[in-house]
């Protein structure tokens, strides 16, 4: 069987040591989704694959392959963008590798998803021009949750329906995959409050232009609480913790 060759830009997720001087190469692509192939000698190569392969660089790729379920083999690989003004900034690295790591963990091999491409790409570009906002983390969670087949149920309780009013009371159960009235809960001690503050936000946030979201600013309650809510949740759809996450948490501890 011959291999077929293929173009097709793609950003760069994760590398992995294959011998001495190969890399195995996953990248989140326009055209087929996530992929996964070999650079032969990318270790050594000066020219060839020169600093190419870092993490979240968008980038050109030529490849083959003779089947679908094969790992592919990359020919070349050009740099598109590297997002300089990110890598100057420790925060924003820190935010860009887990917007990464997010659409590594959410995106099966070989399902394309052009939106999410889109949302990825969208996301680095305001990163790299705008201030760093907890609300850019918590709408890009948002997309990437409703794009995946994710999304939470926030318009209303999952029981009775109920449409969210101001004034009323929610509680969020990540293995329901949604919001429940107190009516309806029937909450206990360790059950997750999320204010209707919090619903809207993070409803107006899974929709609204782009190019708004730098207008919006959370209040420390506001940013804490859609925090747990998101942050809760994917672990629970993981079924483990996002490890950029923590890190990223770890060193704004530090920076405080």
């Amino acid at each position: 069987m011959t291999r077929e060759s293929f173009k097709t830009t793609g950003f760069v997720l994760r590398t992995l040591s294959y011998s001495e001087s190969d890399l195995i190469v996953t990248f989140y692509s326009h055209d087929f989704g996530k992929l996964k192939g070999i650079a032969k000698g990318a270790k050594r190569s000066k020219k060839r694959f020169a600093n190419v392969f870092e993490p979240f660089s968008l980038t050109n790729i030529i490849f083959t392959r003779k089947s679908r379920d094969m790992l592919a083999f990359i020919e070349s690989c050009n740099i598109i963008d590297h997002y300089h003004t990110i890598r100057q900034d420790l925060e924003k690295t820190l935010i860009a590798s887990y917007f990464i790591d997010l659409t590594d963990h959410f995106s099966p091999e070989g399902k394309n998803n052009e939106k999410l491409f889109q949302l990825l790409q969208d996301f680095l570009i305001m990163l790299s021009q705008e201030k760093v906002s907890d609300c850019a983390i918590r709408f890009f969670e948002m997309r990437l949750l409703k794009l995946t087949g994710f999304e939470p149920a926030l318009e209303r309780c999952i029981i009775c329906k109920t449409p969210v009013t101001n004034g009323n009371s929610y509680y969020f159960y990540p293995r329901d995959g949604g919001i429940k009235c107190s009516v309806c809960a029937r909450p206990e001690r360790y059950d997750q409050s999320i204010s209707t503050g919090t619903v809207r936000t993070l409803l107006l946030g899974k929709d609204m232009d782009i190019d708004k979201i730098k207008l919006i600013a959370l209040t420390d309650s506001l940013a804490m609480e859609s925090r747990n809510i998101l942050t809760g949740f994917i672990s629970h759809v993981l079924g483990r913790e996002v490890k950029s996450l923590k890190v990223m948490e770890q060193v704004r501890k530090l920076c405080i």
